[in-house]
């Protein structure tokens, strides 16, 4: 169950582009920040379902004054939310595409993985895929694992959600509250409501994201795939997304893995402890990449 969705801080100073596609790919927006010339490998942030670049801004800043202002750090939107482009087409291999073409846009050779929930089980298949262009990954509270159906109540009061008849946000808010009794995920879910001269509209691809759930319960077949480069797994420790029996799995396709559970924390640790997630993120990468991360490691 998702517990505690983030709020949105203030919007950091950044450029912020849509950027061309490469072949069989889809152009992403994204935020740009820290200076270009930075010769640490950026940090790439990717978030969750639902979610947005807007969900990492708080860390952004905290990052950049544990690293430094310096550090490039390029935080997306990903297919089907926020800027970005809708797509029929909503799984991993095409979301882990459409960020390696984001990186040859940019012109980075290799970049550190950041990502939370869905966005890390992005980030996993992009380092499998792509391993040569991976200096770190953190993978936040998920395991390549299949999931139990979590989100059928929740697409269901979306959908049922007439937007045709909404006169504010507000009212959105009171429709959806007997489905969705949590307030801090309802306030989560209607970031995303926006008012056009058409009328209310979702900045997320409802019809894609429910169609495609099946599917991203589950993770792809990594086919002989293994990642051998660096990598954290971040679980909150009031989460039960990540557990022990899981470690075997993880570390089948990633053999270097360690995990650290950040405490007070569940599902949405980067909102329910930002300083201690931060902090863990800048110790892993802002070390050498050859060095242990400190913290309490959970398995070998």
């Amino acid at each position: 169950m998702l517990t505690h969705p983030p709020t949105l801080p203030p919007t950091l100073p950044s450029a912020s582009f849509l950027v061309s596609p490469t072949a069989s790919s889809l152009p992403l927006h994204h935020r740009v920040h820290g200076d270009p010339g930075d010769a640490a490998p950026p940090i790439l942030l990717i978030h969750g379902l639902f979610g947005s670049a807007m969900n990492w801004h708080g860390i952004v800043g905290r990052l950049h004054r544990l690293l430094g202002a310096s550090r490039r750090i390029i935080v997306p939107d990903l297919r089907n939310h926020g800027q970005s482009p809708h797509d029929p087409v909503f799984g991993y291999e095409a979301m882990a595409m459409d960020l390696a073409g984001l990186l040859d846009t940019l012109e980075i050779e290799h970049a550190s993985l950041v990502g939370h929930s869905l966005g890390g089980k992005v980030a996993m298949w992009l380092a499998l895929e792509h391993p040569e262009r991976i200096a770190a990954l953190v993978v936040v509270d998920i395991a390549p694992v299949t999931y139990p159906s979590r989100f059928r109540r929740l697409f269901a009061a979306l959908r049922g959600l007439n937007l045709r008849t909404l006169a504010s946000r507000r009212e959105a808010d009171m429709r959806l509250a007997a489905d969705i009794p949590d307030p801090a995920m309802r306030g989560f879910l209607l970031q995303n409501l926006r008012h056009t001269q058409d009328g209310w509209t979702w900045r997320f691809n409802l019809t894609a994201l429910a169609d495609a759930m099946e599917g991203l319960r589950t993770f792809p077949d990594p086919q002989g795939r293994r990642f051998h480069g660096r990598t954290v797994f971040i679980n909150g420790a009031d989460s039960d997304y990540v557990r022990p029996d899981q470690l075997p799995a993880i570390q089948a396709l990633f053999p270097r893995a360690q995990m650290i559970a950040i405490p007070g924390a569940g599902h949405w640790v980067h909102a329910d402890q930002p300083e201690a997630f931060a902090e863990a993120i800048a110790r892993l990468l802002g070390d050498s990449l050859t060095g242990p991360i400190s913290g309490p490691p959970r398995g070998k």
